[in-house]
This record gives C-alpha cells, structure tokens and sequence, in this order.
C-alpha cells in the first residue's frame, strides 16, 4: 500500500531512453497480415468488425468525408489497441498521457477546420456567428464561438485521458484494498474481488468505447466541414 498510485502513469524507460514507441507499436502484431491468403475467426471477427464500424460512421459522410475512412479506422483501433493494452498486468497505457491524446487530437481537428474553410468558407464562418443576433451581442458571441472551437481538441483529449486514467486508478485502488482485507476479512475481502473482476470487465469495455468515441467526434467534426 505504500508504492505510488501514479507509478503506473510514469513513460517507462531503458537506460534512460523512453521506451513508449515500442510500446506503441505492440499492439499490432496481434491484427491481421493483408499478404495472408487464409485468415481464422480472429481475423475474420476483426474484419467484421472493421466493416461494421466504418459502414456506421461513414454513413453519414459525403464523398470528401469519405476520403477519410482509412485514417478513421485506423485511429479507433489504434487508440482501442493501446487501452487494452494498458488492462494487462505490469503495462502501461500511453493513452493516459494528457501529451500524447493531445498530439492526436490538435493534427486532427485542424485538418477538419482547414477543410471547412477550404470547401465550405461562408458557412464556417457563420458559425461565429448565428442569424439574427442582436448587434450589441456580435462582438461577445463571436469571442464565445471562437472559444468554443478552439477548446475542442483539448476536450477530446481530456476526455479521453480522464476516463482511462480513472479506470486504472479505481482497479489499483480496489485490488489493493482486496490484499489488504484478505488477512482481515475474508468475507469483505471476497467481495471486494468480486467487485474488482467486475470493473475489469467494465474497463474492458470502457476501453473500446473510449476509442470509439474518440473516433465518432472526429467524425462529426469532419462531417461539419465537409
């Protein structure tokens, strides 16, 4: 009970040298080879559920939108991958960190504004400011809708960063006080491991539908500049 609550939070390193990259990189070893003439149900089960999810959010999309479903795809399992990855025991999950959601979050967003001013410029602008607003109100309104924009990518990343981390911090939390109780009460220590594999399971799925939200607010962004 005295190691740090945030040690697992902290970029692990060899000979001082960050080793997220390959931490990064891990998780696709376990997705399907293209060059693979036979796949088996895990490959298929993938595919399925590449097909499944991209038909959904793409949807919606025009022909300009649609240009973006291989860098969709590839975000939501990408970001999936890497909070699964963090669920295993003695791993780390790079999605915790504020820096990295960040780093996907700003490149993404700008490409869907610089697209909405590319294509679409009246109707970007125009959402700085709404039809038939009181003059005295223009200058405000549109310091708000400025605002607005721009604080986006910072709560996509957020979002993302404070759902992981408070996943992992609750399991570390409670399969500590589980050890703790096991020599006390064994009865309370029981259910609080029953209480511990239900929020596993939880996170399970909490980490997927991370990704996926991550993914479909892309998607709407991109859907309203294109």
């Amino acid at each position: 009970m005295n190691e740090n609550l945030f040690a697992s939070f902290i970029v692990p390193t060899i000979v001082g040298i960050p080793v997220v990259i390959l931490i990064i990189m891990f998780p696709n070893i376990f997705f399907h080879n293209p060059y693979r003439t036979i796949g088996n149900r895990l490959t298929s089960l993938q595919q399925w559920l590449i097909k499944l999810v991209l038909k959904q959010m793409m949807a919606m999309h025009n022909i300009k939108g649609r240009t973006w479903s291989l860098m969709l795809i590839s975000l939501i399992l990408f970001i999936g991958s890497t909070n699964l990855l963090g669920l295993l025991p003695h791993s780390f999950t790079p999605t915790t960190q504020l820096s990295m959601n960040l780093g996907m979050a700003i490149p993404l967003w700008t490409a869907t504004v610089i697209m909405g001013f590319r294509h679409k410029m009246k109707k970007s602008l125009a959402h700085f400011l709404p039809q038939g607003t009181p003059i005295p109100l223009i200058p405000m309104l549109i310091i708000i809708e400025t605002i607005s924009l721009f604080i986006q990518p910072m709560a996509l990343a957020v979002r993302l960063t404070a759902n992981i981390t408070a996943g992992h911090l609750l399991i570390h939390l409670i399969s500590g006080a589980t050890m703790v109780l096991t020599s006390i009460s064994p009865v309370v220590s029981s259910i609080t491991f029953i209480i511990l594999i239900l929020l596993t399971v939880l996170e399970f799925a909490v980490a997927l539908i991370q990704a996926y939200v991550f993914t479909l607010l892309v998607s709407l962004y991109l859907h309203d500049n294109t």
